[in-house]
């Protein structure tokens, strides 16, 4: 049995016999908050100290987990209004905030400038709104631009985004003398961000994209130097490094990514920013690092459970009918070949069911359409009515990318740490799916 099988199976029979999970929670969805703060603890200890660990709120929106991530002095990451609004709501300094919609209104650009959230324009336009805005208007946030380094895509193509093509950013290539202009002409301009990919990318790949915007901000720096601009001093990294989805697989570390960009891009770690808001004008700045992992930091913190309901026994397959589908594994049910998880299998008491007899299982889940098929001809222990299915590795860009398609109930949301449970979101009541139609 691997480490995460045997964790599974302490934790699930506890949660059984002490009735966290109860007979109406069909699925349920466990955190690891010792795994989540010992990822957060890692981030802190091997950047530099100044360095703001933004969060991406798209891969969990969870507010008590948002909350328990700010605690351990997490910054956070926004992709839209609401997610802001998530972030202040639940306690978020404005200054530890990236906000990095692509789509920002001119309202939402006004917000954020009179908040003091940091801003990473998407493009020309919105830079040409802000200088706009910033004519009428004091403002303490810092902002960037966000730059596509164009350095190509990874194994995955929706979720790359620095190919010679994307929807996201600046292109570097065409665009270089329109950002060289931009940065010699407002001194309110911070810093940089790319962004290259959030799976299926080699390192390689991102260490390219730094090295690339480094190297500009190099260039640029001349430039603002000979205007007696301040320097830039924000270097945002974006996310993006692999995790591995099968324990066979050894992505690289966190620590071997970092030694690669100190490698690369050795001013960036070569000082600590000042207290001070001034900027030097004549040497080198001091950069404050901002990274927005998101996968990296919950997806091995999560995993979900789901009751087997039937089993039904068809010529060459059997098909396992659960709880889950497409309403919570999207991406998975949609491009299987692409998004693959591991499962185990487990009684009625939460005893893990390993045995050298396997049969081959297709995973369906309860939504009213044929594509909602979670895994096809997995080999797996005899499955059982009554049993759970466990799906490792789900705490990210799952839950944050429910469907209210057939209105199915949202399930319970455990957390557990030092021995003990805590509910992290209520299973859902039909009245709320009303609610939410109305």
């Amino acid at each position: 049995m691997n480490d995460l099988r045997f964790t599974i199976q302490k934790v699930l029979q506890k949660a059984l016999r002490d009735r966290w999970i109860r007979e109406e929670d069909t699925a349920v969805i466990l955190y690891d908050l010792d795994f989540l703060k010992l990822r957060i603890e890692l981030l802190k200890q091997i950047f530099p100290p100044q360095t703001l660990h933004a969060l991406a709120i798209k891969a969990n929106p969870l507010v008590s987990i948002l909350e328990f991530s700010r605690a351990l002095g997490a910054g956070i990451e926004a992709a839209s209004m609401g997610e802001v609004n998530l972030a202040l709501k639940t306690g978020y300094p404005p200054d530890q905030i990236v906000y990095d919609s692509p789509v920002k209104t001119m309202a939402e650009l006004e917000f954020a400038l009179r908040t003091g959230i940091h801003l990473n324009v998407d493009n020309l336009s919105e830079l040409d709104r802000i200088s706009r805005i910033l004519r009428t208007l004091i403002s303490s946030s810092s902002i960037g631009i966000r730059i596509n380094p164009q350095v190509g895509t990874g194994k995955i193509m929706e979720s790359s985004v620095a190919g010679e093509y994307s929807k996201f950013g600046i292109p570097i290539k065409t665009r270089r003398k329109e950002l060289q202009t931009a940065f010699a002409t407002y001194p309110w301009l911070r810093g940089v961000h790319l962004h290259v990919g959030s799976q299926g990318c080699p390192m390689e790949l991102l260490i390219n994209g730094i090295g690339i915007l480094y190297d500009f901000v190099m260039e640029v720096n001349e430039i603002r130097r000979n205007k007696n601009f301040p320097l830039l001093d924000i270097f945002d990294i974006g996310g993006g490094l692999p995790v591995s989805y099968n324990h066979d697989i050894s992505p690289p570390s966190m620590e071997e990514y970092v030694r690669a960009i100190r490698h690369r891009a050795p001013e960036l770690f070569s000082k600590q920013v000042s207290d001070s808001p001034t900027h030097q004008l004549t040497n080198s700045p001091a950069f404050r690092l901002i990274t927005e992992f998101g996968r990296w930091a919950y997806t091995h913190a999560g995993w979900t459970i789901s009751r087997v309901e039937y089993v039904k026994h068809d010529p060459e397959i059997n098909t396992a009918m659960i709880h889950v589908g497409a309403d919570l594994f999207l991406r998975e049910c949609l491009n299987p070949r692409d998004w693959q998880h591991e499962y185990s299998v487990y009684d009625k008491n939460g005893n893990s069911k390993i045995r050298d007899t396997r049969k081959s299982y297709n995973l369906a889940g309860p939504l009213c359409f044929s594509g909602d098929i979670l895994a096809k001809g997995i080999l797996l222990p005899e499955v059982e009515e009554g049993n759970y299915i466990a799906i490792h590795d789900s705490g990210s860009y799952t839950f944050s990318m429910w469907s209210r398609y057939n209105s199915r109930q949202t399930p319970r949301i455990l957390g557990y740490g030092g021995g003990q449970f805590e509910i992290l979101k209520e299973r859902e009541t039909l009245d709320n799916i009303v609610e939410f139609w109305k």
